[in-house]
C-alpha cells in the first residue's frame, strides 16, 4: 500500500507588517498632500453647497430653425466646453423648446463657466481692413520693426494658409511719427478699399444717382472710423464693448492680444460663418517642420465663400492681406492668405504651442454653434435645501453604518473588531481622495454621490464577511486558527475579486452611459470598489495574519467569534503511523 502524501505547510511565509506599512505610509503621504493642497473638504455639488444657474434663450437669428437636433447639438457643444473632464457637475441640459438651463456648482469659477457658455455663439471669418498696437505697446513700436516682420513673414510651401498667433506688427498704414490724422487717413483708405473695390470703375456713373446712398456710407464711414481711433484694447472695459451689437454684414471694430499685447482691428463684413467649418484640428507637421498647425475643413457653401474671399485677400498688402477669426467680437486669430484656397481645406501655420493650436482648434470646432443664444437671467441657487438634503443622506449612512457594526459585533464578536478597523480605514482613504479629486479633476460631491458611498459600506462589509467565513469553515474542519488563516485566503481572494469587478464594470457602464448627477453615483461606487480591493489585500488580510498569532484568538475564546466549540468543529486531524504487517492475499 503506498504511502500517504505529505500534507503542504499549514501557513505560508507571509510578511503582514510590510503590507500594513505600506497602507499606512499611502494614509498619510494622501493626507499630507490633502492639507498642502488647502482643500480639506471635498468641493460639493450644486444640490448640496448651491452655485450658479444661467438660462439662455436660442435666437434663430443665424439662418437655422430652432428644431430639437440644434438645441441637443448646441447642448453637447456647451456641455464639452463647461465640465471639461465630465465629472464637474455643471450640467447643461434643454428646458422647453427654446432655453437651455446651465447648473453650475459652488467651487467652480463660475465667471469662466459664463464665459465659456457665452463665447459659443458667434463665430465669423472677417477680413482685416487695418490694425494697430494699443497701451503702452503701441508707443515703442517703431515702423522699421513692422516693415522688416512684414517681410519676413513668408508662407509655408506646403501651407495653403498661414498665419500666427503672436504676430508683433503694426498696420502698414503708419507712418514714423503716426499721429490721429495720419490714422485717421488710414483707416479712411482701408474703409474707401473695403466700401467702393471698384469705385475707379464707375467713377463716370451719375452722381445724383448714387448720392443718398454715398452720404449714407459717408455717415457710417466716420462712426466706425472714430470708434477705431478711439479703441483702446489694453482696457478691459472698452474690449467688452468693442463690436457690440455689430451686424455680420456690418464693418466694425474689434481686439486680439497677440504675445500679451492687444491690437485693435478694423475688421470688414463677414465673409464666412463659423456655421460653415465642418470640423478643425490641431496636427503637428512632421514633414515640414512647421510645428503644430490648424487644420479646417469647410462645408460646400462655406468652401466657395472661402475660396472667394481668399483671392481677394492674396492681391492685397499686409494687413489687408489677413482674415481675423472674430468669436463674439474677440479676434482670436488673423492668419494672412498668399494664395486662393480651394478645395475646401485649409491650414493656419505658425509659431503655435500645443496649446495655442488645441484651443483655436477648439474655438472653430465648438464655436459655432447651430444657433445663438442669449442670457436671459443669472440666478444664484441656495445650498439650503441641499444642506437639509446632506444631513438626511448623512444621517441615513450613519444608521446603516450603525447597523452593520451592531450586526458583526452580534455575529462575529472580536473579528468585528477587524471589520470596523477595515471600515475606518476605507472611509479615511475615501474621503481624503474625494478631497484631493475636486481640483485635480473637478469632481463635485452631489447627493447621488452620497448614495454611492452609503452604498459602498455594504460591499466593502461583504468582502470582510466572505473571508470570515472562509476561514470558520477551515475551523470547522478542525484546523487551528494560523493555517485556517492562510488557507481560507485563496478562496475567499477569488470570491472578493469577482464581485469588486463586477461592481466595477457596472459602475463603469452607468459612467460612460449618463451623464449629470448620475454619474456622480457611478464614478464614487467605482471609486469606492477599487478602494475595497486595496484595503482587503493590504490591510485586512495582514492584520487578520496578526491577530492569528494572538492567545485571545488563536485560543479560540467564545468572545472571538472563533470559537470551535460554538462553530461545531470536528476533532482534529491526526495521522497515526500504521504497523507492518504482511499482506493478507486477496481473493480472486
Amino acid at each position: 500500500m503506498a504511502a500517504p502524501k505529505k500534507g503542504r505547510s499549514a501557513s505560508a511565509q507571509s510578511k503582514p507588517g510590510r503590507s500594513l506599512a505600506l497602507i499606512l505610509i499611502a494614509i498619510v503621504a494622501l493626507t499630507g498632500g490633502m492639507f498642502l493642497s488647502g482643500h480639506t473638504t471635498p468641493r460639493l455639488g450644486i444640490d448640496l453647497a448651491g452655485g450658479t444657474s444661467i438660462t439662455l434663450e436660442a435666437k434663430a437669428d443665424q439662418g437655422s430653425a430652432i428644431n430639437k437636433a440644434n438645441m441637443d447639438t448646441a447642448v453637447e457643444i456647451m456641455n464639452r466646453r463647461v465640465n471639461g473632464l465630465g465629472v464637474s457637475e455643471a450640467e447643461v441640459q434643454t428646458q422647453g423648446d427654446r432655453n437651455i438651463i446651465v447648473n453650475i456648482p459652488k467651487g467652480t469659477n463660475s465667471k469662466e463657466a459664463r464665459d465659456q457658455v457665452g463665447t459659443t455663439a458667434k463665430l465669423y471669418f472677417r477680413p482685416v481692413l487695418a490694425q494697430e498696437a494699443t497701451g503702452a505697446a503701441a508707443a515703442t513700436e517703431s515702423p522699421s520693426a513692422s516693415s522688416s516682420s512684414s517681410s519676413s513673414a513668408s508662407p509655408s510651401p506646403s501651407a495653403s494658409a498661414s498665419g500666427t498667433g503672436e504676430k508683433a506688427t503694426s498696420t502698414s498704414s503708419a507712418s514714423p511719427s503716426s499721429s490721429a490724422t495720419s490714422q485717421g487717413r488710414a483707416v479712411t483708405d482701408a474703409l474707401k478699399a473695403d466700401s467702393s473695390p471698384s469705385a475707379s470703375a464707375s467713377a463716370s456713373a451719375s452722381a445724383s444717382a448714387s448720392a443718398s446712398s454715398s452720404a449714407a456710407t459717408s455717415d457710417a464711414d466716420a462712426k466706425i472710423q472714430a470708434a477705431y481711433t478711439a479703441l483702446d484694447c489694453s482696457k478691459q472695459a472698452q474690449r467688452t464693448k468693442a463690436g457690440e451689437g455689430a451686424k455680420p454684414a456690418d464693418t466694425t471694430v474689434g481686439c486680439g492680444e497677440i504675445s500679451g499685447v492687444w491690437y485693435k482691428y478694423l475688421l470688414g463684413p463677414a465673409a464666412v460663418a463659423g456655421t460653415e467649418v465642418d470640423k478643425a484640428q490641431a496636427v503637428y507637421d512632421t514633414q515640414t517642420a512647421a510645428g503644430w498647425q490648424v487644420t479646417m475643413d469647410f462645408n460646400d457653401s462655406g468652401a466657395k465663400k472661402f475660396a472667394d474671399v481668399t483671392a481677394q485677400l492674396a492681391q492685397n498688402t499686409q494687413p489687408q492681406n489677413e482674415f481675423g477669426i472674430v468669436l463674439d467680437g474677440e479676434v482670436v486669430s488673423s492668419p494672412y492668405v498668399s494664395q486662393s484656397i480651394t478645395g475646401g481645406q485649409a491650414q493656419i501655420s505658425g509659431s503655435f504651442t500645443q496649446e495655442e493650436a488645441q484651443s483655436l482648434a477648439n474655438m472653430l470646432s465648438y464655436g459655432a454653434l447651430p444657433l445663438s443664444f442669449q442670457e436671459q437671467s443669472v440666478t444664484t441657487v441656495t445650498a439650503a435645501l441641499g444642506g437639509d438634503q446632506l444631513h438626511a443622506g448623512l444621517l441615513a449612512g450613519a444608521i446603516g453604518l450603525l447597523l452593520v457594526v451592531i450586526y458583526l459585533v452580534a455575529y462575529y464578536r472580536g473579528l468585528s473588531v477587524v471589520a470596523m478597523a477595515s471600515l475606518l480605514v476605507s472611509a479615511i482613504l475615501t474621503y481624503v481622495l474625494m478631497a484631493l479629486l475636486g481640483p485635480a479633476i473637478g469632481f463635485a460631491l452631489n447627493l447621488p454621490a452620497v448614495c454611492g458611498a452609503i452604498v459602498a459600506i455594504g460591499i466593502t462589509a461583504d468582502s470582510f464577511i466572505v473571508y470570515f467565513e472562509r476561514i470558520r469553515d477551515e475551523i470547522r474542519e478542525g484546523r487551528t486558527l494560523r493555517p485556517a488563516v492562510e488557507r481560507a485566503w485563496p478562496r475567499a481572494r477569488r470570491t472578493i475579486l469577482v464581485s469588486d469587478f463586477v461592481s466595477f464594470l457596472a459602475a463603469a457602464v452607468l459612467f460612460i452611459v449618463t451623464v449629470g448627477k448620475v454619474q456622480g453615483f457611478a464614478f464614487t461606487l467605482g471609486l469606492t470598489t477599487v478602494l475595497d480591493v486595496v484595503v482587503v489585500f493590504f490591510f485586512t488580510k495582514p492584520l487578520m495574519t496578526l491577530l492569528a498569532r494572538r492567545k485571545f484568538f488563536a485560543g479560540g475564546h467564545k468572545w472571538s467569534g472563533l470559537d470551535p466549540k460554538s462553530l461545531g468543529a470536528q476533532p482534529p486531524l491526526r495521522r497515526t503511523r500504521r504497523t507492518s504487517a504482511p499482506a493478507e492475499p486477496k481473493e480472486a
